[in-house]
């Protein structure tokens, strides 16, 4: 049986990445992570098709000529970042529900691609502040790129509408069984 798309956007800080790799430890749900392509560098111990697929930015443009992703995006000059229909393909084809931790823009793209073979659910922080308290506890950024975080995350905050579902995740345990209910219904396991 062909598996189906489990689609996670939020703004960063919002917990949907705690929420999504919580949700690959129930095996009953068939859930394969979608590993996205590049065109950065490898960091560290990164591996190619592993953590990503690297591809040079010339082989990422002719692949987008090519129609090769469902969803893209030029983060700045030179360096993008997406996801290539052929292994989303590859995966579902095996029976796999693959899952997707994207932006919203691709989060959008990718159910308006898959229609009714993918559940999008948006991860909401309660609320602005308390998302700027946890990207300050974080303790990965700067004071400038927090703020710049904030800032895009208000502007993020109006693709919720445009999502299956919204789960506000105001108490972790509370998200991450909302999220479990969902898909559970949604894949009818």
């Amino acid at each position: 049986m062909r598996g189906k798309c489990l689609i996670f956007s939020a703004p960063s800080g919002s917990g949907k990445s705690t929420i999504v790799q919580w949700l690959l430890l129930h095996p009953e749900l068939k859930m394969v992570f979608s590993i996205s392509a590049t065109s950065r560098a490898p960091r560290g111990t990164e591996k190619n098709g592993v953590e990503y697929f690297f591809l040079t930015a010339d082989e990422f443009r002719a692949r987008i000529a090519n129609d090769e992703f469902l969803e893209y995006e030029e983060v700045y000059s030179g360096c993008f970042y997406g996801t290539l229909k052929e292994q989303v393909e590859k995966r579902l084809n095996e029976g796999m529900n693959v899952v997707f931790d994207v932006d919203v823009v691709g989060g959008c793209n990718i159910k308006k691609y898959y229609g009714e073979q993918a559940l999008s659910m948006f991860i909401q922080p309660p609320s602005i502040e308390e998302l700027e308290r946890r990207l300050k506890n974080r303790g990965t950024d700067s004071d400038e790129m927090i703020a710049k975080r904030v800032a895009k995350a208000s502007y993020e905050l109006t693709f919720a509408p445009k999502f299956d579902v919204v789960i506000v995740n105001d108490k972790l345990e509370e998200a991450q069984m909302k999220a479990l209910s969902t898909i559970k219904s949604f894949l009818n396991v």
